[in-house]
């Protein structure tokens, strides 16, 4: 919910939000920056905002922060885990065959 409130935040003016690299935080529920950056970057003329980051260096980043803090990253983390960028099942792949859009926003050369 951290994310869909952030990006609800910036449609209603906010011009910073508050996140964390792979979510990792004091707390349950922090933002991932990761994931508000691609949003942000793969929407950019709806939202009307952009980040200055360099998107590309996110995938590293992410990497580096979960060997520092010794917190693997989930296979299925959005943007960074191991399966972000893979399909599987029939009928996904089916999707994917006939329109990338169906299920990928954005692609890893964005990342890497």
């Amino acid at each position: 919910m951290s994310v869909a409130n952030s990006i609800a935040a910036v449609q209603a003016g906010a011009r910073q939000i508050e996140g964390t690299i792979n979510g990792i935080g004091e707390r349950a529920g922090n933002c991932s920056l990761e994931e508000i950056a691609m949003i942000i970057k793969t929407r950019q003329e709806f939202l009307g905002v952009h980040t200055g980051l360099q998107h590309q260096e996110i995938h590293r980043t992410s990497k580096l922060v979960s060997q520092l803090c010794n917190m693997p990253i989930q296979d299925n983390k959005a943007i960074v885990g191991a399966n972000a960028f893979s399909h599987s099942s029939g009928i996904h792949q089916d999707g994917m065959l006939k329109n990338k859009n169906t299920y990928e926003i954005m692609t890893l050369s964005l990342l890497v």
